[in-house]
């Protein structure tokens, strides 16, 4: 395909963005996931509970080596949840 057949592909369609890979490291997800498994669900299932793909917590399972990578429920006070940083980030986009 000729460059300005690209251009006008683009011109007339606009922009395409890319997915890339779908965001499902969230901690509260892995938390959930592995405590389904610490309570002797299944894979499946505990990817059920823990609102994540089979493939995904498959992937997770796998990486971890079966083993419970002991993750703490809760992160301690020194790091911003992801509300925060989402709040702060507001407030510096409107100047306050």
């Amino acid at each position: 395909m000729g460059t300005n057949k690209q251009k006008a592909v683009r011109a007339y369609r606009g922009q395409i963005p890319s997915p890339g890979r779908p965001t499902v490291a969230w901690r509260r997800d892995r938390v959930r996931f592995w405590t389904a498994i610490a309570r002797g669900d299944k894979t499946e299932d505990a990817a059920i509970a823990a609102g994540v793909s089979s493939p995904v917590a498959f992937r997770w399972f796998r990486h971890a080596g079966g083993v419970n990578p002991c993750l703490p429920s809760t992160v301690s006070g020194r790091y911003l949840s992801f509300e925060e940083r989402e709040e702060i980030a507001i407030h510096h986009a409107n100047g306050l």
